[in-house]
């Protein structure tokens, strides 16, 4: 079979010219895990947008980079059974401070953000422990998430 990515942007935001090769980034990444007949869903949005979601399903009134809505509800339609595995929404605003504080490319730090959010929709968690500059990741999640993220360093989306 296949997979699917949707991918979207908030409403009044100008689409960015690069969304047809962020789409082809998330199937190489669902490819590189071996993941078959999944449906994922991207947004991309502003801070306000992404504060809103973080307060109503986090309880934190601030805006984050990603946030990621796993689903796992099957359906079928005349192509097959399909996953809708969930949805990544994710922050343009945050994107380039994130990428400062890193200390990396706009590109590397998307790949970053892509790649966490498909993780958490297929049932992966790191707990407390979050990405920080110069400090290793030590949970499964992170450390696959750095993998991945080192394979595709030559891959360009931006």
């Amino acid at each position: 079979m296949a997979n699917r990515v949707l991918i979207s942007m908030e409403d009044g935001l100008e689409p960015v010219e690069w969304l047809s090769k962020a789409e082809a980034f998330i199937y190489k990444i669902m490819e590189r895990l071996e993941l078959d007949g999944e449906e994922v869903s991207v947004l991309f949005c502003t801070d306000a947008f992404i504060q809103n979601l973080n307060r109503e399903y986090r309880k934190i009134d601030a805006p984050t980079d990603v946030l990621s809505f796993e689903n796992g509800e099957e359906y079928e339609d005349d192509e097959g059974k399909w996953l809708s595995a969930g949805d990544i929404v994710l922050s343009l605003e945050t994107l380039p401070k994130n990428a400062q504080y890193f200390e990396v490319n706009e590109d590397t730090e998307l790949k970053r953000l892509l790649i966490h959010g498909l993780l958490h929709i297929n049932g992966y968690d790191h707990g407390e422990e979050h990405i920080e500059k110069g400090v290793k990741p030590e949970c499964e999640m992170l450390v696959l998430q750095e993998t991945i993220l080192e394979e595709v360093s030559e891959l360009k989306i931006m």
